[in-house]
């Protein structure tokens, strides 16, 4: 990577911990920290109807807008902003809006198909990959998008059996010996913090 910026990729399956993980290194790390979500980067599904849009499958990696993913990396890992897009979880569009992602010493990204794009991996000093039961997961799913993307609990168990399950059997956990470092369900994530910050010294 360009400068000093170190860039670092969270992978795993959906409800494996990443964000919680990203959020953990935002607080305790002693470098300025800049996030930027894969999910920020689903394709705008404006010209379809809702029912359309419902209808997808945005466990796909065709779903996301990897050219501009990486574009952003690239940017901040050169030492420049990125206009990260805000996505609209509820109806499956973009906002219109951005948010400016400033450069910093540390980049940190996460999403559940991070390692299945060679281009991503590219642009990362760092990849993690997060272990967890399917069970797991699941139940972190539910409780997710009921409570912050305003789904209805059936349509969630719906989606992940019809095709969070069977992409991540297909697109993700396949990818996860990309991973520099993985993690198994259960570590210590004090353990885990400290050896991932020992990094940002070496």
């Amino acid at each position: 990577m360009a400068g000093d910026t170190r860039t670092w990729g969270i992978c795993g399956g959906s409800g494996a911990g990443k964000t919680y993980l990203v959020n953990q290194v935002v607080r305790q790390a002693r470098h300025d920290v800049a996030v930027v979500p894969f999910d920020a980067y689903y394709h705008d599904l404006a010209d379809l109807t809702r029912d359309e849009r419902a209808a997808m499958n945005f466990d796909h990696p065709d779903s996301l807008d990897v050219e501009l993913f990486v574009l952003h990396l690239m940017q901040l890992a050169a030492g420049e902003p990125a206009e990260v897009p805000v996505y609209d979880f509820a109806n499956h569009t973009r906002t219109g809006e951005t948010i400016t992602v400033e450069p910093a010493e540390l980049v940190v990204t996460e999403g559940i198909l991070l390692f299945s794009f060679p281009a991503v991996l590219a642009q990362l000093d760092l990849a993690i990959y997060l272990e967890a039961p399917a069970g797991v997961r699941l139940d972190r799913r539910v409780a997710r998008d009921t409570v912050e993307r305003g789904r209805f609990v059936g349509d969630v168990e719906r989606q992940w059996a019809e095709t969070v399950a069977p992409m991540h059997d297909q697109f993700v956990a396949p990818h996860a010996d990309n991973a520099d470092l993985t993690v198994p369900f259960g570590h210590e994530r004090d353990v885990l913090l400290e050896d991932l910050f020992a990094q940002l010294v070496v």
